[in-house]
Parts: C-alpha cells; sequence; structure tokens
C-alpha cells in the first residue's frame, strides 16, 4: 500500500483537530529521518509502505514509543514493517490528541538525538 493514501487520512485528522500538516511532517521526520523534501518526494512517487521504511533511518528513541494502536500492543508487534507502520499510526494519534511536540518527539534531552536525527 503506497504510503500517499494513508497519508491523506494523517492530514486530515490532524488538521480536524487543529494541528498542522507542518506539524504532522516533523513527527513524520523524526521518526524516519526524511527531510521535508524527501517526504514529499515519497508521496508523490507512490512508494509503498515496505520501500518508504526500508529507505528510513528509525529514530533510535522510537523504542519509547509505547501503548496500544488499534487495540494492538505496540510491544506484542513481531513484524518490523508493522511496528514502525504503527510507530508511526501512534505519533500521529498523538499529535491530534493534542500532546505537546515534545513528548511526541520523546525529547529525553538535545544530546540524546543522534546525529542523523539532529536539526540542520
Amino acid at each position: 500500500m503506497p504510503v500517499v493514501d494513508v497519508y491523506v487520512h494523517y492530514v486530515n485528522k490532524v488538521e480536524r483537530k487543529d494541528r498542522t500538516e507542518a506539524e504532522l511532517v516533523k513527527v513524520i521526520s523524526w521518526l524516519t529521518g526524511f527531510d521535508s523534501k524527501t517526504i514529499k518526494n515519497h508521496l508523490k512517487k507512490g512508494t509503498t509502505f515496505k520501500d518508504f521504511f526500508k529507505a528510513a533511518k528509525i529514530h533510535p528513541n522510537a523504542k519509547l514509543i509505547t501503548g496500544s494502536i488499534c487495540g494492538v500492543k505496540i510491544a506484542e508487534i513481531d513484524d518490523p514493517l508493522m511496528k514502525k507502520i504503527r510507530y508511526m499510526d501512534k505519533l500521529v494519534d498523538e499529535l491530534a490528541k493534542g500532546r505537546p511536540m515534545e513528548k511526541i518527539l520523546r525529547s529525553v534531552s538535545p544530546k540524546s538525538e543522534s546525529p542523523a536525527h539532529q536539526k540542520k
């Protein structure tokens, strides 16, 4: 399934809750290591979730994403691709629920970010 098919629903979900597409891109960038231009290119090309996450450099703090999504505990998901998809779903849910960005991005401290995930 192409990421763009779900992305439009992500945008609608966060905008209904007075969040922005820019905030959504920030969350996806944090998780994947992609900049906004790379995300837009993947959407334009119709990249599948499999290829999208294959190219991504998942943030080391993604393991701090816990809880349930669609009734399934993230910790119990064995399939690596499905776990990454559910990480993204959980981050989008947290954004839509109004959670502060620093909590969504699992900000422990600025020094805890790996070089691939630091702002330039």
